[in-house]
């Protein structure tokens, strides 16, 4: 970087100046709040003279809402009040700084010990508790200069340097003065942040005395006065064609990301240099780095693309001269949590995921907080990725609360906290009783527990989990048991090792608490592996035996004995001995001087003796020249590492006769090791691999290296004199196994499980079952499953369980609900990629919520109109709607009226009700499981009946009258048609059987009148079709509708459409005829239903009246015949199929027939049945045929799927289509019509003959 423009020197100067007040500490004044929260931190407090700060811990957002109790501790210690620290009401902490007795500036000695140190908070909520960040809290201090300016001469238009330095908190202030003033803002003199005075172009003026002054909140410092001497240019003979010398030159640098740093480089030569920079890696200088005086390099905010080294090179003019000087500047930057974890609500006994993620430089380190409290992994709770990923797997309880992720590196700490809510259902099932553990062997043990006490009968499965009861990081292991089973042996556990077992109960709604914990000690095992013998001879006829203690995890438990065997090498005859388990060393007496005897060992428990050693082989002394050989060092022992033995040994007897030791070792071949059979010279005169290694006399101890791990070693020691060598000591034994690796060198991750299969289990759990990879490289440990509802895409409502077997039972589960599912394998350290996705459903279960948002609206003074949602919860698919109303709400349940909707229906008109009368209404829904509960009631009351809906007694007189004459007429006319024809036909199209259509949509539970034993009286007196008879034509293009005579006229507000239906009848035909053409069957088997009403005698009858009086009504001018008969039941079921839509009006859910010719004002209502139009003929035959019982009173049934509505929509319906029923969807089956039932009326108005 080129030479900077001198003319921005006093702009970057004042720019200097607000630099030296970022330094990083906190600078209060009088008296300030600092925030301790869970962010970034530490926080640096430095409290001046008579300073006072108030420390909040303001943890209320991350723990949402206040805390309820705040503690403080200092140094990690509970924090004790003092004069100068105080507790406020509101859980905050004063503290203050008081003033030296002598009214100095200096800190009150005691005073810093009590106030100085790192405090944190922690803030108790009723979730959890939460720690704070630590604020460092420190008094004001300023120290005595450690670096004093120096004086100089420096020749006109040259370059002054002055420097100091001082120690301070916080960080002084330095600013210069000449003469004891301070020195004018001008162009030519630099003030660095570090200290340091730099004068360009200097002048005669510029001479004079100079010194640093360091100021802060503490005090103010002077330096030393240094004295600048200015020459006249060329006097100085050392600068005259000086080459070029860089005489400041930049340091190597560490600064913490957004403080400010320095690069300072001057140099001198004559002529004057020209100073460049470049950084060394070649990337370009940052565009915000700027010049500060002409060679210095400023930069205000330091980043971490910042870092990297810079090079100063100074250049003589015209000349190719240079020098250049480095430095490396280092940005840290304080930890960032780049993934937060979130809260989670999980059940019990399930899995909680925490990831937190944090960037910085260095690198953080991640240690996680549980309410505070360090976080101590264990068998359910485990750290992994390197810190950034928390697994609590069977969560309980007491694992409920805040955890915090804490990232630090020495820039600083980031925290972030997430609560974990766990969820307890009503009705779950106690924990499992009296849990018991019994060691069956050194490798079983027998878990037995007792079902809960509680909803023991809902249970679907037990979990039993169990780990190592000591140390730490210990892998918990779990097992899923079927709902039968009570007890189960656990196997391949360690000998001699404590164990901890609890059991789990599940049913449908999900875990219990865990039971109490069993603990267990496994028996006492064999020991696999015999102690390391050394032996030595310290006379003729003896040999010493020594060993070391085997380790636990060798032992397999407590060693109460050993044996020593031993014998003459060629001889079978072998003897033995034991001594106790506490003893590591035996005297083997009376032996033969000069022979080679085999000796071995071995270990032994509760559970008897273990495999022995290899046979060692020991020649004893000569009886001669005893004087001048050296007997054996005493009591060698070697400790065996991975590649390396350990030699220890003491002197032999008179060890004033050695002059020093000679150590011989060798691998001991596998043949040999087979064999052994090899046998030792007395005094080491074979080959050995290495040796001897001569060692001095004093030396008691060497070791071995460069060995195989896993390998058996021999090791020989002998002391030797100025005579001969002495005898040997000799130790045979293996040295310790490499850990095993997972399996060879892995460069990916383990795969995930193979062939994943799901199996619906309930309505709240599934089972879930795989197989190891087909292929892995790694040692698989653990099994990690990941299952969430399907196409959810909420990550805070994935749940994770882990399972060390194959196979997991995952319960708690929605009913009816998709979930998908995915595997992990997890090796040592190491974790594998998720399998594939299977996808499974829970079985269906009862609706667990009423239909919602029932509305009811009266609309006519015997008719009610409902309407209702599907249930929020379903738990299946709806297969019906169930109404229950009554007007008497204290009635029991079973003598309400229930009426039955398809599930696919949303609506209903409920007929036939009284007038101006309170009924209460409540629905339910069923499955195919069954029903759910129903809705809470609601009542509305039915319109008031106007006075014009009744007949006056003159009308009815009237009717009675003319039904009456028409009843004798129509007998007249019979009895003429018998005697006509001998035999009679059937009516074409009838049947005396109904026409089967699809299942009704809503059905009432009523019970007809039995059948009447003289229906074939009345049909031996039908008139059969004449033979130009036809059916209606099938052109009819909407639904008709004729409304009863006894049951009133229209409703207000109901608009019908006008119809002119042509119909082609003989006039011979009459309705007597027609109607008598139904026949009427007897009484067959009945569906089941809720209740049974049974209606009052005579309504067959009283249809027929009205039939009879509708044709005298009409008149004569009118004769058309009929169709054919249907049955028709009073309480009649209108079905609008939401399956279908036509081009009607939507408006019109009926619509009324009428005749070519007006009616009669007074001419009343038919009731009829509503079919579809566009059916044609054989339509009206199926309806004809179809029947209906009758029965009294309040019970007919409209059901009206509605276009749209605010809170349940119908999405098929497009805009201008309306809703309208079909044949085979608005009728039940019918049967034959038994006595009792009336028959359909006919779809047309007949002629009024009467």
């Amino acid at each position: 970087m080129a030479r900077g423009d001198a003319g921005r020197g006093r702009g970057l100067l004042a720019l200097t100046f607000c630099l030296l007040a970022a330094r990083g500490e906190l600078l209060l004044p009088q008296e300030t709040t600092v925030e301790l929260s869970c962010g970034v931190g530490p926080l640096q407090v430095i409290l001046g003279p008579e300073q006072a700060a108030v420390l909040n811990c303001s943890l209320g957002a991350a723990a949402a809402g206040p805390p309820t109790r705040v503690t403080w501790s200092k140094d990690g210690d509970t924090l004790l009040e003092h004069d100068h620290l105080h507790l406020l009401p509101n859980g905050s902490l004063w503290l203050s700084q008081p003033l030296a007795p002598n009214g100095s500036d200096e800190s009150v000695p005691e005073a810093v010990g009590v106030i100085e140190g790192n405090y944190s908070c922690l803030a108790h909520g009723p979730l959890g508790v939460l720690a704070s960040q630590t604020a460092v809290v420190k008094l004001a201090t300023l120290a005595d200069f450690s670096l004093h300016p120096e004086s100089q001469t420096v020749e006109e238009n040259g370059t002054a340097r002055f420097e100091c330095h001082i120690e301070g908190l916080p960080a002084p202030i330095i600013t210069w003065e000449k003469d004891q003033v301070t020195l004018p803002e001008e162009p030519r003199l630099i003030v660095l942040p570090n200290g340091v005075l730099q004068i360009l172009d200097v002048q005669e003026s510029d001479a004079g005395p100079y010194r640093c002054v360091a100021t802060n909140s503490a005090r103010q410092h002077f330096s030393q006065e240094a004295l600048l001497s200015v020459a006249h240019r060329g006097s100085l003979a050392s600068t005259r064609g000086q080459d070029v010398v860089i005489v400041a030159a930049p340091e190597n640098t560490t600064v913490v990301s957004g403080q400010s740093v320095v690069m300072e480089c001057v140099a001198s030569a004559d002529p004057t240099p020209f100073v460049s920079w470049v950084r060394q890696d070649g990337k370009p200088i940052s565009t915000d780095v700027i010049v500060l005086g002409r060679t210095n390099l400023l930069i205000a905010n330091a980043q971490p693309w910042h870092s990297g080294v810079y090079v100063c090179r100074a250049n003589k003019p015209r000349t190719r001269d240079f020098a250049t000087a480095a430095a490396e500047l280092r940005v840290l930057a304080a930890p960032a949590i780049t993934q937060a974890p979130e809260a989670l609500s999980r059940t019990r006994a399930s899995t909680a995921r925490f990831v937190c993620r944090a960037s910085g430089e260095p690198r953080p380190a991640l240690r996680w907080l549980h309410n505070g409290a360090p976080l101590r992994p264990n068998g359910r709770v485990k750290v992994q990725g390197g810190g950034g990923s928390l697994v609590i797997t069977q969560i309980g309880l007491q694992d409920a609360g805040y955890y915090q992720c804490v990232a630090e590196n020495s820039a600083g700490m980031a925290c972030a906290a997430a609560s974990l809510a766990v969820v307890v259902r009503e009705g779950l099932p106690s924990a499992p009783t009296r849990v018991t553990a019994t060691p069956l062997s050194s490798s079983a043990v027998l878990v037995a527990w007792e079902r809960p006490e509680m909803h023991s009968e809902q249970i679907i499965g037990f979990s039993l989990h169990y780990q190592k009861a000591r140390g730490m990081d210990n892998v918990e292991y779990q097992f899923a048991v079927n709902n039968d089973t009570t007890e189960l042996q656990v196997r391949d556990l360690e000998p001699n090792t404590d164990y901890e077992f609890y059991v789990v109960a599940y049913s449908q709604l999900g875990a219990s608490r865990t039971s109490t914990p069993a603990l267990v000690h496994t028996l006492d095992d064999v020991p696999s592996a015999a102690p390391q013998l050394s032996l030595s001879s310290p006379n003729p006829s003896d040999i010493r035996v020594a060993w070391l203690p085997l380790p636990p995890s060798l032992s397999n438990g407590q060693v109460v004995k050993y044996k020593i065997e031993y014998g003459l090498g060629k001889e079978d005859q072998i003897f033995s001995t034991e001594v106790r388990g506490n003893e590591t060393q035996l005297m083997l007496n009376s032996l033969q001087p000069n022979k080679v005897y085999r000796v071995r060992i071995s270990a032994g428990t509760a559970a008897g003796f273990g495999a022995p050693s290899q046979w060692m082989h020991h020649r004893t002394p000569s009886m001669h020249n005893q004087s001048h050989v050296p007997f054996a060092p005493a009591e060698l022992k070697v400790q065996a590492k991975m590649e390396s033995l350990v030699v220890s040994w003491q002197p032999p007897p008179h060890p004033t006769q050695i002059s020093g030791y000679k150590l011989y070792w060798r691998e001991v071949g596998a043949e040999e090791e087979a064999n052994g059979d090899r046998l030792p010279g007395g005094r080491g005169d074979q080959a050995w691999d290495v040796g001897p290694v001569r060692l001095k006399k004093k030396v008691k101890q060497y070791e071995l290296t460069q060995l195989v791990p896993g390998r058996l070693y021999e090791v020989k020691l002998v002391a030797f004199n100025k005579h001969e060598d002495g005898y040997a000591a000799v130790w045979k034994g293996k040295t310790e196994k490499a850990p095993a690796p997972d399996m060879p060198i892995q460069r990916g991750p383990p795969l995930p499980p193979a062939h994943v299969h799901a199996e619906s289990n309930s309505s709240t759990s599934i089972w879930l079952r795989w197989k190891k990879p087909d292929f892995t490289t790694v040692k698989i440990v653990n099994y990690t499953v990941r299952f969430s509802p399907w196409g959810l895409r909420n990550a805070s409502l994935v749940t994770y369980y882990t399972s060390s077997g194959e196979d997991i039972l995952i319960g708690g589960l929605k009913p009816f609900t998709k979930y998908e599912f995915a595997v992990q394998s997890h090796g040592v350290d190491m974790d594998g990629p998720f399998g594939s996705v299977v996808e499974r459903s829970t079985l269906p279960d009862r609706p667990s919520t009423p239909p919602s948002d029932l509305r009811l609206s009266p609309l006519t003074p015997s008719t009610v109109r409902l309407h209702w949602c599907p249930p929020t919860e379903p738990n299946g698919e709806i297969v019906e709607y169930l109404i229950l109303y009554s007007s008497n709400h204290t009635q029991p349940e079973h003598q309400w009226t229930l009426l039955t909707t398809q599930g696919n229906i949303f609506s209903a008109e409920v007929h036939g009700l009284e007038s101006d009368t309170r009924y209460f209404f409540k629905m339910g829904a069923r499955t195919e499981v069954g029903p759910g509960p129903f809705s809470r009631l609601q009542d509305v009351i039915t319109l008031q009946e106007k006075l014009s809906d009744s007949l006056d007694m003159h009308s009815v007189t009237g009717i009675i009258v003319g039904v009456c004459l028409g009843l004798l007429c129509l007998l007249a006319c019979m009895c003429a048609g018998l005697r006509r024809s001998p035999h009679r036909e059937s009516l074409p199209g009838l049947s005396s059987t109904a026409t089967p259509g699809n299942p009704a949509l809503y059905s009432r539970a009523r019970l007809g009148p039995p059948s009447p034993p003289a229906a074939h009286e009345l049909e031996s007196l039908v008139h059969p079709h004449p033979q130009d008879w036809s059916p209606p034509p099938s052109d009819v293009e909407d639904r008709a509708e004729v409304h009863s005579l006894m049951g009133g006229g229209v409703s207000e507000g109901r608009s019908h459409s006008k119809r002119k239906i042509s119909w082609a009848q003989p006039s011979g035909l009459s309705w007597a005829g027609s109607w008598a053409g139904c026949e009427l069957p007897q009484a067959g088997p009945r569906p089941a239903l809720t209740r049974a009403l049974l209606p009052p005698a005579g309504t067959g009858q009283t249809l027929l009246l009205q039939a009879l009086v509708y044709d005298a009504i009409k008149g004569n001018g009118r004769k058309k015949s009929p169709p054919a008969c249907r049955n028709q039941v009073e309480a009649e079921v209108i079905v609008h199929s939401d399956f279908s839509a036509s081009n009607g009006n939507p408006d019109l859910h009926l619509q009324d027939l009428e005749p070519e010719d007006p009616l009669p004002p007074e001419a009343p209502d038919l009731i009829s049945g509503v079919g579809d139009p566009g059916q044609g003929a054989a339509w009206l035959d199926r309806e004809l045929g179809g029947c209906e019982l009758a029965a009294p009173g309040p019970d007919r049934l409209t059901c009206l799927p509605e276009a749209a509505s605010a809170s349940c929509s119908y999405p098929d319906l497009q805009p201008g289509e309306v809703l309208e029923e079909t044949p085979g969807d608005s009728c039940q089956l019918k049967s034959p019509c038994p006595l009792g039932a009336s028959p359909g009326l006919p779809r047309s108005p007949v002629s009024s003959s009467a």
